[in-house]
């Protein structure tokens, strides 16, 4: 079992806060993992099994408590009375007013509840009315590359096991599998998304216009779009799609978390922008297994990896603008900013001295980093730090 201690350190520090946790992410991403290990952390620290409860909602055993009522119900009579009782309830989507229940447990003082969803809109409407400033919101993503990294006892050189990562996929169970398996078990986990997650939920009746739009953003992650330019490319195609419906679907994809959209910040007027978004796929081997691996662009996948590392560690990601120039990424925590260029080489002095050119516009005192695959020692430009892009991503 692989060990995510950023996500584990994060639930442990909000243990016994009287806060709703809830895990959000992608299907099969390792929401259901994290639970289990945090149980085991439990146990380890003076926990009775009786005082765990949980439910999977994905399994048909637990399928009458589908209904609020019985949910609540069936987790009160199992409370242990005068000690602190943690409650997991795995995939909460599927519950029918589930909020109500949630409200329920929530109010009592000896209940520490942990929900998990694959869907966003599931933190919508009544919910966040209902429970609003009573939960908090721990976003999971696939493996990182030094999630990844951690599986293996063996050692390997990074571009190699970096190539394995991107071409097999950052899902944790595929580290489990042959090449075959794993496009298997991504063609499931892809069609129980679309096909749950997105086709159910908007009751899309042309599925093969959907998957359109699919393939159509995984093959333009990293580069500026908007909802009336895939419109245009598809219909052209032969695939006649209006703006709101391409509009509507993108937002299922979104909420599903099987895509991320980047929106863009001018830094100079320092304002956000609503036009002209950057998306990015969840996991790049989902990514090969629908559009295969030919004619990779590889500084895109590399920018397309350091969106969701940042994302990882905790940082709000926008595409910069400088001018007419953009930044790949700007990332802010905390009250702090740090600017990204990502490149998949820059050893030809014109391409160092383009990638360069946007940070250089920037006037302020922020680090700056470009980040490439070109094997070599961290270096300067000016301020802005040069580093091997494999380094960066094995860092804590």
């Amino acid at each position: 079992m692989i060990k995510r201690d950023r996500y584990i350190n994060e639930l442990i520090g909000f243990k016994d806060k009287q806060l709703i946790k809830v895990i959000t992410g992608i299907r099969r991403g390792g929401k259901s993992t994290l639970l289990n290990i945090f149980q085991t952390y439990l146990l380890k620290n003076n926990v009775n099994p009786n005082q765990i409860i949980t439910i999977n909602f994905e399994n048909p055993d637990f399928e009458e408590l589908q209904d609020y009522k019985n949910l609540y119900k069936y987790i009160e009579n199992r409370l242990t009375k005068d000690k602190k009782n943690y409650v997991f309830l795995d995939e909460i989507q599927n519950v029918t007013d589930y909020q109500k229940a949630v409200d329920g447990l929530y109010i009592k003082e000896n209940v520490d509840i942990y929900i998990t969803g694959s869907n966003a809109y599931f933190l919508s409407g009544e919910l966040a009315t209902l429970l609003s400033g009573r939960y908090i919101e721990i976003k999971i993503l696939p493996l990182s590359f030094q999630e990844y990294l951690s599986a293996f006892s063996e050692q390997s050189d990074l571009p190699t096991r970096y190539k394995n990562y991107l071409v097999n996929s950052s899902f944790p169970y595929t580290i489990e599998l042959d090449s075959k398996q794993i496009g298997i078990y991504l063609d499931g986990i892809y069609n129980t998304v679309i096909l749950k997650d997105v086709v159910a939920r908007k009751n899309i009746s042309d599925v093969a216009v959907l998957e359109s739009v699919v393939k159509y953003m995984f093959d333009n992650i990293g580069n500026i779009t908007s909802i009336k330019k895939i419109s245009d490319s598809l219909t052209s195609a032969g695939r006649k799609v209006s703006n709101h419906t391409v509009e509507n679907y993108i937002s299922a994809l979104l909420d599903s978390f099987i895509l991320y959209k980047a929106s863009r910040y001018d830094i100079k007027g320092k304002q956000y922008l609503k036009t002209n978004e950057k998306y990015y796929a969840v996991d790049v081997g989902l990514r090969y297994f629908l559009l295969g691996t030919k004619k990779t662009d590889m500084g895109r996948i590399l920018e397309n990896i350091v969106y969701l590392e940042l994302i990882r560690r905790g940082y709000d990601v926008y595409v910069g603008k400088v001018g007419i120039l953009e930044v790949d990424f700007v990332a802010l925590k905390d009250g702090n900013v740090e600017y990204y260029q990502v490149a998949q080489t820059v050893q030809h002095e014109d391409t160092l001295r383009r990638e360069l050119e946007s940070l250089n516009n920037i006037k302020d005192h922020n680090p700056k980093y470009l980040l490439t695959l070109d094997n070599e020692p961290a270096s300067s430009h000016n301020g802005i730090k040069q580093i091997y892009a494999l380094d960066w991503l094995v860092q804590s």
